[in-house]
């Protein structure tokens, strides 16, 4: 089977891009940017990993619950968001957030794939060139130490 695409906005893609890129039957992550928010491009294959799978990952490492904002990154640019590639995409994302919803008010905006571009090179693969930088330090690893801790069974 073809790869597929999920575009997920979860905060900086720096983040997205650091923990997506460890989960088997993730072949590529691209930061970039679609409808004016830094969003991470997942290239997977379905055989391996599921978007569901990959929907419980996006989910626990970001903060669904909190509007245009991540953390101390604030503004639209840092929202979450899926952008759906396919109906069943769309359908299974709804499930996912009904779900969680009964839980917490979720804020994850959920709209069509209209445009992808992508970020500037010195923004892709970020953490793995910059592993040391403070934000790297205090924002990334605890989402990594996290990933660890929940989802060892989906990692390379």
């Amino acid at each position: 089977m073809d790869n597929e695409i999920a575009v997920f906005g979860g905060g900086c893609f720096w983040c997205g891009e650091a923990v997506f890129t460890r989960l088997r039957g993730v072949e590529k992550v691209t930061s970039g940017y679609a409808e004016h928010a830094e969003v991470i491009r997942i290239e997977y294959n379905s055989n391996i990993i599921t978007f569901e799978q990959l929907l419980s990952v996006f989910f626990s490492t970001h903060d669904p619950t909190t509007l245009n904002r991540q953390g101390s990154d604030v503004g639209t640019q840092y929202r979450s968001a899926i952008f759906y590639a396919s109906k069943e995409q769309k359908q299974k994302a709804e499930r996912f957030i009904q779900k969680l919803e009964a839980q917490n008010p979720i804020v994850t905006e959920l709209s069509p794939l209209k445009n992808f571009y992508e970020a500037e090179s010195y923004h892709q693969k970020y953490y793995e060139n910059n592993t040391q930088a403070p934000y790297c330090q205090l924002v990334i690893n605890p989402k990594l130490e996290k990933l660890q801790k929940h989802y060892a069974h989906l990692l390379k």
